[in-house]
Parts: structure tokens; C-alpha cells; sequence
């Protein structure tokens, strides 16, 4: 008997059946070995010894192994053939033997890159050891991250107020969104003017051309800058005679994209079906493990975290099989295309992300998959197809005209027209690659035939404003190219590291780009101006390269280790001592030009506007940093971290919405350091404060009129009398948002509901649901919740429950908050058992604990003897008097030192 470990349990069971009778395939569900969450798991004094601990969980999967090895023959590895699937199996053998759970048994790690007979069956006649090269790069690696997550995050929590840890590729990517958001705020708009001239040949076909020179002189896109001189150039082309000089047609090719990689599937997940990279790499994960397909479990795709370009023969050949009996010989190159990779530190060893069965096209497996898993597949198997066929045959034309200008003052324009035909689509006829942006494409136009000499009429003139754009935000799919380019990261990193990113609220989603949030600002702030060097890209970069050298067996990982810690210990030494006031003071110096740019009438930028005498500064809070006046407490002036008035940020001045008709004072919309806000008046020195109120959440503050402001300020409001007792129901916004309240008990409004229009009817069911659940927020005798089905491993069912912190999965006491993507409604069972896994994981598999209730000595009681009524504590020791003292209290032992906080996790490969 062989015994073969694989990580999950769909594979195991897979693979048992291409395996048949001689085989016990087993999952160990991922790692089953990690870093303990606390300080001195690597101990760089030790030549940084790592100390492991097996999971919870684990134990019994080890202990599940262990017993099936006990006579068999074989232990054989086939976890996942990346870095990471090679740690799994070290780990795993190295925790077998300490159980001495192998004694005789050989040994082998097997890979296949494909869950089909063809290729298990084919990856057991090549077994191999672990490679130990692969291991000690993981081992650096989860060593840096370690020491970089436990080192830096307790400097980050104890001098900035607010920010949650930082990590070694993490803090580089949200750099790179923020250098992006810098970009944009400094962006000076500029005007310029474009002019466009409708035209026609002498068979009136008509085209448009845009100006390009004038009197010898080549006009640029940014040329004109006024509408003067738009109009001089239009009254000169109103009189001209227009002429073709030149027509140019030259043939070009467009050439297919490789087949996908983690990175490209990403992107393009993102730009066509509007995927999060967390989730392409799930639906991804499941189409690789196996989905039912006429009631057998089958992989469709290959390995999804891979960098390589190239597949393997067999599957070219499939491929071109494909395009010769769907699109013809003419589709078909006459030699299979190769391609390589151009991203930094790629293994080339890898096989791109493609269809295990070309035979399985999209439309016959799209009943058998969910929605999700149909698109991507289609996805993988079109890009697939189109990089081995045909490249897109195009013919582009350019055609330069004159026009004379014969008057007091003779001119020569010149004006340009291009355009481009498809004379044979090519590989355009199955896939063509998504972009970010729609450019301005004057090629997608088709030009009537002109020959050289012929005049042309005017038909039209249009001379058009322009104002130049700041570049981008990131989107996810821009984010992960960008950092494939620099050569930071690993392509299977780079969706957890976007899910951290916005998890911690460093970065949030808005129109599918990414927003830098001010506390992910600040900590970018932090980390530049106390330990620039470790957020440089080069350096990250050159990190990466090091981890390869040392995968490639051309580095001892240790030397690397020794390398970083050296300096980097030293950097976070020179901080430690360093007050907040002195790290506030220095981010206010490096920031003043991002917070205070200069005014246009020169007057001093940190003047508050409030008291006219305050300076502006930077200041941190429990919540994050904001802008505030010196003149604090007298003036309490506010303002959120962002710049004023730039994109997306709320301008600085209060904007009046007009006057209260009962008292006559002025309602204004204000910002402050919680967000937008509605006042009635002002601030009066040593007078009560003026009446304020929070935007109800989701509400633009573009839209809010003087209407909902009063509405706003008149809260709270009454809705109605209860019918069962006549008391008032009220309306209003509170902390924690908008909420109805009769007596003490109170309602969150729930979506749909408006504080300013809930009715009475709506309000009675939204307390009666508030009592039903009873003290804590909890219905009496706990919410059952939906059953999605028994744990495919552990048995029991996974519900899925409405919490008060949002909805979450449970298992054995074992709780998973959604994803942002998710809902009750949508979440699968194996999405449930990752998000469980994950968990446990993270918590070391503990369920969670209620907080145990304080203890409160003056009001213990104390039994009384032979069963009496229980008295209190106080009382008990008086009557007491008299007796034996007690015997001296043992002296306390000084509490053991705290560990530190566990950072989040990191972004290990």
C-alpha cells in the first residue's frame, strides 16, 4: 500500500479514483505547520531558528497519516507544484518524523500540473525528492515576513494612532497607490484646443482630419492653449483650399497574447468580468481541484499561480486541432507559436493556465458550473485558443493634406486623417486583450479611397476645448501589472496582498479603482520618512531576485537573512525612542506641500480659517490623523487628512445652504475629521456650541440641499405613538447611524430605510425585531442561521448567520466573517469551508470565547453552611470574627510579560 498526501480533500478524492486499489490518497488541508503568533518564532540571535507549531486541526490529520503509514510501503508527496506546495511537504514530512511516524517507508514528492488521469498517472513514474533549494527560499521568505510583520507593526502601533501593522510587499504596493494618488492631487489641468475638419472627396464620401501644422511648424496635441488662438486658426481654414498631399497604406500586424498566467488572469478577469483577483483565484481554485461533469470529478484547467508563458506539446497540439476544425487552415499558423515570459523573476518551468481537455469547449460544461466558474472558463479556454492561431491582418492609412489660405496673409495648414481596416481578423475572431482605459483611437475609422492631388471640399469646421487629465488611479488590474513590471511580489501573493490592503481600510474600492484611505496615506508617510529604504521598489525588488538566487540553490538563505536583519534592526533601534510628537512633527514637515499647497493669492496656507489666528497642522487621533488648529480648545476647526478640493476629497470652505426660517441663522455643510456635517451658525467664544448633524451614511454631499439639512438638524423627530402604550417613537442618527427608539430600547434602520421618512408601521417592526432578539442583539435561544451542508472533513453543518458586525459562517464554534463580495444569499458551501479554514487557521483552531464576566468582590456571596441561603461576602467575614486568622496570602508572582500582538497575517507565498 502507497499512501499519497495531497492539500485538499476534493483532490484526494479525485485522485483516489485515478489511482484505484494500491493508493490511500489523503488531504492535509494546506499547511499543517506555522510560525506561532508571537515574538521569538524566529529568533535572529539563534541564526534565526524558527520555531514551529502544528495547527490544532492538524494533529489529527498528521495523526490520520501516521496511522495510515503504518505498513505501507511509500509516502508520497503531491502537493502543489509551486514554492509553496514544496513547503507543504516539508513540512508535513518534517512533522512525521518527529511523531516517528516513518520508519522504513520511502519517500517521494510528485508533481503534475494538471488534475487528470493522464497526468497522475504520468507524475508517479517520475517521483524525486523535496527540493531543498525551493524549501530554504520559503524559509527566508516566511522569515522576512515574519521578522518585518513582528518587528515594524508594534513601531507602527505605538507611534501612529490608528494604523493596524505593515508588511515587506504590502507596504510597497500601498505605496504605489498612494505615489498614484500624490500624482493626481499635484496635477496641474491644462487647457488646449483641438480643431477638426469634416471633408469629402469628389464621390462625397466624407472623413474627418485633425490639424497638425501650420506655416512649416508642427502643431502637438497641447499646441493651442487658448481659445484665440483656436479661433484664428479656424477663420483661416474657412477660406482655404483643401488638397491631398500624400496618402500612405501600409500593411501591419497585431499578434495574439500569450496564454494566461496568475498575473494576465487577473487582469483580465478584472477588466472583462469585473472579478476581484481574491475571487478569479477561487473560482480559479476550484476549476483546477475539480468541478462534477456528468457525475465525475473533473480538473479543467491547469495550475492557476504560475509565470510561465509556454505549454506543454500535447496541449499545443490539442489547441491547433481546436482552431483547424473551428476556424479553418487559414486561421492556422504553419508553425506552433512560443512564447517567454517578461516578467522579472519567472519560472520558466511552469506551464501557462489553460483547458486540461480542449475537447471540453465553454458551451458544453456551461450548464454543468456556476455562473462565476462558466465565465472564467470560457475566459482560459478562448485566450487559450488565440495564442496559437493566426495574427490580425490590418492595413492603416494616413493621409496628409494642405490647405491654402490665399488672403492678405497666405498660410499653409496642414491636416492629418488616419484610419485603419481589418482585411483578415485573425486571432481577433475568438479573443481581443481588455484595456483600463478607451484611448482615443482615430485607427478604429475606415477612410475613403484618395489619391494624391485631389482636392477636397470643407464640409464642416469644429474647433473644441480640452483640458489635459491626471493620470489614473489603480485599478486592481493596473495594481497587479504595475507590480509584476517592478518585479515585487509573487503572482500567488498578489491577490491576498489586495485583499490586506483593503481588509486593514488602507485602500478602499470606489468605480472599480483604488482610494487610498487617509490611515493608509499616513502609514505610507510613516514608513517613508523613518524607513524609506524598505519601501523602495528597487530594494523590494532586489529582495525578490536574493529569495530566487536562493531557490536556485545560488545563495545560502541564511547569508540573506543576515543581510536584511543587520540593517533593517538597526533602522527600527533608531525609532523606538522617538516621541509621537517628534514623529507627528516630521510627517507634518514632509506633507506641508501635499496638506497646505500654495494659494493662488499667496497668503499663508495653515491659517485656519475658522479663527483667523491658529495655525493648521497635522494631528493623530485613536481614529486616524486629521488637520487641526492650534487654537484647540477655544477653535475646533477640523478637517479630514485628504487635500481640499482635490479629486474625491471635500473642499476645506463651508458652504452656506441658505438661512433657517425660524431663526434666521445660516445652515452650512462643514467637514470635519468624522466626515461631512450639517451646522446651524457658528461658533461663539465661551457660547453654547451650534447645533450640528452627520450626513446619514452613503448620502453625497454634493446633493444635500437646504431642505434635508433642516430635516437633519430637526432630529431627532417623531414618527408616532407605539399603539401599545401611546409613548413616542423617535427617529434620529446616533453613532452608530440612523435608529428608531421607544423607551430604551433602540433600532438600526436597516437599507431602503430613510430617518427622515420611516413611517410608524415600519418603525413598530424594527423594534419588535430589536426585542425579539433581546439584550447583546441575540434572538432568545440563539439564531439557528441557513445550513449550507456538512463539512466535507470534519462533518457537522456550516451555517451561515446575520451577526452583528455583518453576516458570517460558523462551524463548531469556529466564526468567518463574509467577504465584502459575498452575501448569505450567494456564499457556496467551499467557499464557507475556506473562509473556515482560514479562520481556524489564524486563531490556531480555538472556537471563540465569550469575555469572562468581571468580578466584582463586594458582591460575591458566601454559601452558608448546610445548604443556607447564600449572604454576601462582607457579611460572611463578620461573622467570622474571631476565629483562626487566616494564614498569610503567598506572595504573587510578577506577571508573566505580555506577548506581543500578532501583525495580520503576511503575504508569504
Amino acid at each position: 500500500m502507497n499512501v499519497v498526501v495531497v492539500e485538499s480533500p476534493a483532490k484526494a478524492k479525485t485522485i483516489n479514483k485515478y489511482l484505484g486499489g494500491g493508493y490511500e490518497v489523503l488531504a492535509s488541508f494546506g499547511h499543517v505547520r506555522d510560525l506561532p503568533p508571537k515574538d521569538g518564532s524566529v529568533d535572529p540571535a539563534a541564526d534565526f531558528k524558527m520555531v514551529w507549531e502544528v495547527d490544532g486541526k492538524a494533529q489529527k490529520r498528521i495523526a490520520d497519516i501516521a496511522r495510515a503509514l503504518k505498513g505501507a510501503d511509500k509516502l508520497i508527496l503531491a502537493t502543489d507544484p509551486d514554492r509553496e506546495g514544496e513547503a507543504i511537504s516539508w513540512h508535513l514530512l518534517e512533522a512525521l518524523r518527529e511523531k516517528r511516524a516513518l520508519t522504513d517507508q520511502a519517500v517521494e514528492r510528485v508533481v503534475f500540473n494538471a488534475i487528470t488521469k493522464q497526468a497522475v498517472t504520468e507524475a508517479m513514474k517520475h517521483p524525486r525528492a523535496v527540493d531543498q533549494a525551493l524549501v530554504d527560499a520559503y524559509l527566508a521568505r516566511r522569515a522576512l515576513d515574519y521578522l518585518v510583520g513582528f518587528t515594524l507593526s508594534p513601531v507602527l502601533w505605538r507611534k501612529l494612532p490608528g494604523a493596524r501593522s505593515a508588511g515587506r510587499v504590502q507596504s510597497v504596493a500601498l505605496r504605489l497607490v498612494c505615489d498614484r494618488e500624490l500624482e493626481i492631487e499635484k496635477f496641474v489641468t491644462q487647457e488646449y484646443w483641438s480643431l477638426i475638419a469634416t471633408l469629402a472627396t469628389p464621390r462625397n464620401e466624407s472623413f474627418q482630419a485633425r490639424l497638425v501644422g501650420a506655416d512649416g511648424k508642427k502643431i502637438t496635441r497641447l499646441d493651442i492653449g487658448s481659445g484665440a488662438e483656436a479661433a484664428d486658426f479656424k477663420q483661416a481654414l474657412e477660406t482655404a483650399r483643401y488638397t491631398v498631399a500624400t496618402v500612405d497604406a501600409r500593411p501591419t500586424k497585431r499578434h495574439p497574447q500569450p496564454p494566461f498566467t496568475t498575473s494576465t488572469l487577473q487582469q483580465e478577469a478584472s477588466r472583462k468580468l469585473g472579478f476581484a483577483p481574491a475571487h478569479t483565484m477561487r473560482v480559479a481554485q476550484r476549476l483546477y481541484e475539480g468541478v462534477d461533469i456528468g457525475g465525475e470529478t473533473v480538473g479543467l484547467i491547469t495550475y492557476m499561480r504560475t509565470d510561465g508563458v509556454q505549454m506543454a506539446p500535447e496541449a499545443i497540439a490539442a489547441v491547433r486541432s481546436v482552431v483547424r476544425e473551428d476556424y479553418g487552415d487559414r486561421y492556422l499558423p504553419a508553425a506552433p507559436r512560443q512564447y517567454q515570459t517578461k516578467a522579472k523573476n519567472a519560472q520558466e518551468a511552469h506551464e501557462a493556465i489553460r483547458p486540461t481537455d480542449m475537447a471540453r469547449r465553454p458551451r458544453d460544461v456551461k450548464s454543468q458550473l456556476e455562473p462565476d466558474q462558466a465565465r472564467l472558463y470560457e475566459l482560459i479556454y478562448m485566450r487559450a485558443v488565440s495564442s496559437q492561431m493566426e495574427s490580425a491582418e490590418m492595413e492603416r492609412t494616413t493621409v496628409d493634406i494642405t490647405a491654402k489660405v490665399e488672403a492678405a496673409k497666405p498660410r499653409l495648414l496642414e491636416l492629418r486623417a488616419t484610419g485603419s481596416v481589418v482585411t483578415f481578423d485573425g486571432f481577433l475572431a475568438v479573443y481581443q486583450e481588455g484595456r483600463d482605459e478607451d484611448p482615443e483611437d482615430e485607427e478604429s475609422r475606415r477612410l475613403p479611397a484618395m489619391s494624391a492631388g485631389e482636392a477636397l471640399q470643407k464640409l464642416a469646421l469644429e474647433s473644441t476645448q480640452h483640458f489635459t487629465e491626471p493620470p489614473p488611479r489603480y485599478s486592481e488590474a493596473s495594481l497587479v501589472k504595475r507590480m509584476e513590471e517592478l518585479g515585487i511580489g509573487r503572482p500567488s501573493t498578489y491577490a491576498s496582498i489586495l485583499q490586506v490592503l483593503k481588509d486593514r481600510s488602507y485602500v478602499r474600492i470606489d468605480k472599480r479603482r483604488l482610494v487610498p484611505e487617509d490611515r493608509g496615506r499616513i502609514v505610507v508617510a510613516f514608513l517613508e520618512s523613518f524607513f524609506s529604504r524598505y519601501v523602495e521598489y528597487d530594494f523590494t525588488a532586489d529582495l525578490e531576485e536574493q529569495l530566487d538566487r536562493v531557490s536556485n540553490n545560488e545563495m545560502e538563505w541564511h547569508q540573506l537573512l543576515r543581510r536584511f536583519w543587520t540593517d533593517f534592526a538597526g533602522a527600527v533601534d533608531g525609532i523606538k525612542d522617538l516621541k509621537i510628537s517628534e514623529v507627528i512633527d516630521a510627517l507634518d514637515a514632509m506633507l506641508a506641500p501635499h496638506l497646505f499647497p500654495a494659494r493662488e493669492d499667496g497668503s499663508d496656507p495653515r491659517v485656519c480659517a475658522t479663527c483667523g489666528t491658529g495655525r493648521l497642522s497635522l494631528k493623530l487621533g485613536r481614529f486616524g490623523a486629521f488637520i487641526g488648529c492650534s487654537n484647540y480648545p477655544e477653535c475646533r476647526y477640523t478637517r479630514p487628512f485628504s487635500v481640499p478640493g482635490a479629486d474625491g476629497a471635500p473642499e476645506a470652505e463651508n458652504k452656506v445652504l441658505g438661512q433657517d426660517p425660524e431663526t434666521g441663522l445660516d445652515v452650512s455643510l462643514r467637514n470635519g475629521r468624522f466626515g461631512p456635517y450639517v451646522q446651524l451658525g457658528e461658533s461663539s467664544n465661551g457660547g453654547e456650541k451650534p447645533k450640528r448633524a452627520g450626513l446619514p451614511k452613503g448620502t453625497d454631499p454634493a446633493t444635500v440641499d437646504l431642505e434635508l439639512a433642516l430635516g437633519l438638524l430637526s432630529l431627532p423627530r417623531e414618527v408616532g405613538k407605539h399603539p401599545e402604550d401611546g409613548e413616542p417613537i423617535l427617529a434620529g442618527i446616533g453613532r452608530f447611524g440612523a435608529y428608531v427608539q421607544h423607551g430604551k430600547t433602540y433600532a438600526n434602520l436597516e437599507a431602503g430605510d430613510e430617518v427622515l421618512a420611516v413611517g410608524l408601521n415600519r418603525a413598530v417592526t424594527l423594534l419588535a425585531e430589536k426585542r425579539a432578539k433581546g439584550p447583546g442583539g441575540r434572538r432568545f435561544g440563539g439564531d439557528p442561521g441557513r445550513s449550507l451542508g456538512d463539512h466535507p472533513a470534519q462533518g457537522g453543518a456550516i451555517v451561515v448567520k446575520a451577526g452583528r458586525y455583518g453576516p458570517y459562517v460558523s462551524h463548531n464554534g469556529i466564526n468567518a466573517t463574509l467577504p465584502k463580495d459575498k452575501t448569505p444569499d450567494t456564499i457556496t458551501l467551499d467557499e464557507a469551508v475556506a473562509l473556515i479554514a482560514a479562520r481556524a487557521e489564524a486563531t490556531g483552531g480555538a472556537p471563540r470565547r465569550k469575555a469572562p464576566a468581571k468580578k466584582a468582590a463586594a458582591a460575591k456571596t458566601a454559601k452558608a453552611k448546610d445548604g443556607g441561603e447564600a449572604k454576601p461576602a462582607a457579611k460572611a467575614a463578620v461573622k467570622a470574627k474571631g476565629k483562626a486568622a487566616p494564614k498569610k496570602a503567598a506572595a504573587k508572582k510578577p506577571p508573566a510579560p505580555k506577548a506581543k500582538k500578532a501583525p495580520e497575517p503576511a503575504e508569504t507565498e
